[in-house]
């Protein structure tokens, strides 16, 4: 019976046709299955870790926004910032760095990118269809006038929050070798850390306000019974400066280790005067190279004509005695 078949498949396809037969087959039996697959009901399991998982990344938002506050933001909160946690977490750090600790100032952050964008767009727009002809203007010199605009105001906010991290980083760096030394003085003087804390940004306020706010902080979450290592780790964090790093490792390897908090700090507040001795010594040694540069730039053009400026005002006269 089986031979007759293959005869008869054969006879009809040639001598591929039984394979050509099972394929055909195989693709039948695939294209019946998949309605089957379509339709067959969802593992309650995979469904409970689903509605699991939604329900913390929404807990996880909620916590992220302040909902109480800017309610009319919140309503565009999908649009006004990334629904990617980790994205989240770094803008949100970079603008705790920059100062702006609100709950909403990352959804700020990016309306601001928005309406910028759209604003200086559509001032773009309004110059090219009143100060540009477009059938002489050039393609490149369209979207210059158009794009251009849009492009900066978006990537203002960027900027702005970049350089005000910088400002703020330079500041904490230049103030913290007047906090140890003075944190040391009032360790030494019989003074909790807790209390050292508070004077210093007391001490701070008017010279460093920035690195007096970070101690203000950390002061106030010690007092709300936070762990101290977190909190000096947090303060770490949000300034981004590796002396302050390097600061709270330390005291939380006295912490640790049981070891005194003053010797600690009078070695570190040591090395941060040294380091700002050195910090101090590299940009005198770069200012020659700077005013050097600037020197031939201003004094080598005029010196030349000077000296060469009357010899071609001299053989520009000869040449034009002699052609006459």
């Amino acid at each position: 019976m089986f031979d007759s078949i293959n005869t008869m498949i054969v006879d009809m396809l040639g001598p591929a046709g039984p394979l050509i037969v099972v394929a055909g087959l195989a693709v039948l039996m695939i294209l019946g299955t998949i309605p089957f697959m379509l339709n067959a009901k969802p593992d309650p399991m995979d469904k409970l870790k689903q509605s699991g998982r939604e329900k913390m990344d929404a807990q996880t938002r909620a916590v992220l926004r302040d909902k109480r506050k800017n309610e009319k933001l919140n309503k565009y909160a999908q649009f006004l910032e990334p629904q990617d946690e980790k994205e989240l977490g770094d803008v949100r750090m970079k603008l705790l760095q920059a100062g702006y600790r609100t709950k909403d100032a990352v959804q700020l952050y990016y309306f601001a990118q928005m309406a910028l964008g759209l604003g200086f767009l559509a001032l773009g727009v309004a110059y090219f269809l009143l100060a540009v002809d477009p059938a002489t203007a050039s393609m490149n010199k369209k979207l210059m006038t158009i794009l251009g605009p849009g492009v900066v105001g978006y990537m203002a906010p960027k900027y702005w929050i970049t350089k005000r991290v910088a400002k703020r980083q330079e500041e904490i760096q230049q103030g913290f070798p007047d906090a140890l030394d003075m944190m040391l003085v009032c360790v030494e003087a019989g003074q909790s850390m807790e209390q050292s804390i508070v004077r210093v940004a007391k001490e701070l306020r008017g010279s460093y306000p920035a690195l007096a706010d970070e101690f203000e902080i950390i002061s106030h979450e010690m007092k709300a019974g936070k762990d101290r290592g977190q909190v000096l780790n947090d303060m770490s964090d949000r300034c981004g400066v590796q002396d302050v790093s390097s600061f709270t490792t330390v005291l939380n390897q006295a912490q640790t280790f049981g070891t005194s908090i003053g010797d600690a700090l009078r070695v570190y507040a040591g090395e941060m005067r040294d380091k700002r001795v050195m910090r101090a010594e590299e940009a005198a040694n770069k200012l020659p190279t700077k005013m050097t540069l600037t020197t031939m730039m201003l004094t080598v053009p005029p010196l030349l004509i000077i000296l060469v400026g009357p010899s071609a005002v001299g053989i520009t006269q000869m040449g034009a005695m002699a052609g006459n």
